[in-house]
C-alpha cells in the first residue's frame, strides 16, 4: 500500500470518525478499503475495555467472507482467572510486554493460544496482533488498551509493505474507535446517573447553572417497606443486594412504562411522567405502579426461596408543576425536579405507614383521572401532610380490586387501554 493510500485512509478515519460513523462501520469500511488497496486481509477483530455498569468492553469483527457471527460484542469481567483470556494472545503480550506478535497459524507451537485452531480450520494461515497502550493520563477505567488482530489466507502471511501499512494504520483506527466509545461512555454514564431523559438534555448543552423549566409533571415517589429494620438485622454483604434488587423492580417498571428516574434516596425511588396528555401521563404511572407490585411477588418468591430477606413498598403519586433543570454548585449540580409538589409527593408516600396502604395518590392525582379511572379509587380520608400548607384527601385502590378477580381484570383491561 503506496503512502498516498495510507493517508487517504487515515483521512477517511479521521472525518468519518469526526462525523459519529459507528464503530461497526468504521471497522467494516476499513477493512474494505484496505482489501481495495491490495491489502490481503482475511479476518479482523478489535476490542477495546469502556466503562460501563455490566459490560467490561465492546469488540467488532470483520471477515472476508459471510459468516454467521456477530458484527459487534459485548463481554464482561475476564479477570485473571478467565481461562480462554489467559489462554489469549493478547494475555501473553501483555505479559510479556510486547506491542506487536506475528504467529504463522500453520505452526503447532502456536495452537495453544485460544481461538487459533478455530481460525486454521476456517482458512486462515497468518496472523499480526496489536497491543496500542493508552498511557496513565489517556487510560479511562479499565479502558487502557486497544487490541487487535488481523488475518491473511496467504501462505507467506503479509508481506513488509502490508506489514508498515499496518503499522501506521491500525493506531490510527484505534483513536477513533477510542473517541467514539468514550462519547458511548459519556452517554452511559449521563443515563445511569442522571436518568435517560435528564441525560439527553445535558448532553444537548444544557448544563449551565440555575437554567429549569417549569413543567406539568406527574410524580412518583417509593420507599421499602421495613427496610430500616431488615437493613439492622442482615449481614453486611446482604444490605447492598437487597437494595439492589428492590430497586431494579422499581426502575424496570418505571421505565417499561414510560417513565424517568430522577433519583434515588437511599432505599427511595423519585420519578416521573410527563407527555402532551396529563392524563395519559397518570394511567402510565398506574401501570408502572401495577407492574412494580407484579415485579415484586416474583422477587419476593425467589428471595424468599432463597432465605434470604423480603419486603414490599410504598409508593405516593402526585401531579404538578416542577422546575426542572440544573440545581446546585458550577462544580457540583444535580438535574432534577424541585419544588411543592416534590416535597408533597414525599410526604404522600410517607402516609402510607400512617393508614396501612401500599399505594396513596392525591387528590389532583385522582381528579386529573378519566371518570374510569377514578371508579378504581376510594378515600383514605382527609390529612394535613406535615410541611404542607393545607389538608387534602389522599385516595388509594379500591382494596375489593385484591379480592374480586373480575373487578381485577377490569382494572388491568383499563390500564392496557
Amino acid at each position: 500500500m503506496e503512502l498516498t493510500t495510507r493517508v487517504g485512509l487515515m483521512n477517511w478515519l479521521v472525518s468519518q470518525g469526526l462525523t459519529g460513523l459507528t464503530e461497526n462501520d468504521l471497522v467494516r469500511g476499513f477493512c474494505e478499503r484496505c482489501r481495495a488497496a491490495g491489502l490481503d486481509l482475511s479476518r479482523s477483530l478489535i476490542f477495546i475495555d469502556t466503562l460501563h455498569p455490566i459490560f467490561e468492553g465492546r469488540g467488532f469483527r470483520w471477515n472476508d467472507i459471510d459468516s454467521n457471527e456477530s458484527d459487534s460484542f459485548e463481554y464482561g469481567p475476564t479477570g485473571e482467572n478467565d481461562d480462554a483470556w489467559r489462554r489469549s494472545v493478547f494475555f501473553h503480550m501483555l505479559e510479556r510486554g510486547h506491542d506487536e506478535l506475528r504467529l504463522d497459524l500453520a505452526d503447532p507451537a502456536v495452537h495453544h493460544f485460544s481461538r487459533v485452531p478455530e481460525l486454521v480450520e476456517k482458512g486462515h494461515r497468518h496472523m499480526l496482533t496489536f497491543v496500542h497502550r493508552f498511557g496513565e493520563t489517556g487510560a479511562l477505567g479499565q479502558m487502557d488498551c486497544f487490541y487487535s488482530y488481523w488475518l491473511t489466507r496467504r501462505a507467506e502471511g503479509f508481506n513488509d509493505l502490508e506489514l508498515s501499512a499496518l503499522r501506521d494504520l491500525v493506531p490510527v483506527l484505534g483513536l477513533v474507535i477510542k473517541s467514539a466509545q468514550q462519547v458511548d461512555i459519556v452517554r452511559t454514564l449521563g443515563r445511569v446517573y442522571l436518568g435517560r431523559d435528564a441525560s439527553e438534555r445535558v448532553l444537548h448543552g444544557k448544563i449551565s447553572r440555575g437554567v429549569t423549566e417549569q413543567i406539568n409533571a406527574v410524580l412518583w415517589f417509593s420507599d421499602l417497606r421495613g427496610s430500616t429494620a431488615i437493613a439492622e438485622s442482615s449481614s453486611p454483604d446482604e444490605i447492598i443486594p437487597f437494595l439492589n434488587d428492590y430497586a431494579q423492580a422499581a426502575i424496570d417498571a418505571i421505565h417499561n412504562a414510560g417513565g424517568d428516574v430522577l433519583k434515588l434516596i437511599g432505599d427511595g425511588v423519585l420519578a416521573m411522567f410527563t407527555g402532551q396528555s396529563l392524563m395519559l401521563a397518570k394511567r402510565a404511572v398506574l401501570r408502572a405502579e401495577h407492574r412494580f407490585r407484579l415485579n415484586m411477588i416474583a422477587l419476593n418468591a425467589r428471595r424468599g426461596a432463597e432465605g434470604r430477606a423480603v419486603t414490599s413498598a410504598y409508593v405516593g403519586l402526585h401531579v404538578g408543576e416542577v422546575f426542572y433543570g440544573n440545581i446546585g454548585h458550577d462544580d457540583r449540580l444535580d438535574f432534577t425536579v424541585v419544588g411543592p409538589a416534590v416535597n408533597e409527593v414525599s410526604r404522600i408516600a410517607s402516609m402510607c405507614r400512617s393508614v396501612d396502604r401500599e399505594l396513596l395518590v392525591s387528590e389532583a392525582f385522582r381528579e386529573g383521572l378519566d371518570a374510569a379511572g377514578r371508579h378504581y379509587f376510594v378515600s383514605t380520608g382527609r390529612f394535613a401532610l406535615r410541611g404542607i400548607g393545607r389538608a387534602q384527601d389522599l385516595y388509594t385502590l379500591d382494596p375489593a380490586i385484591a379480592r374480586e378477580q373480575a373487578l381485577a381484570e377490569r382494572y388491568e383491561r383499563y390500564l392496557r387501554d
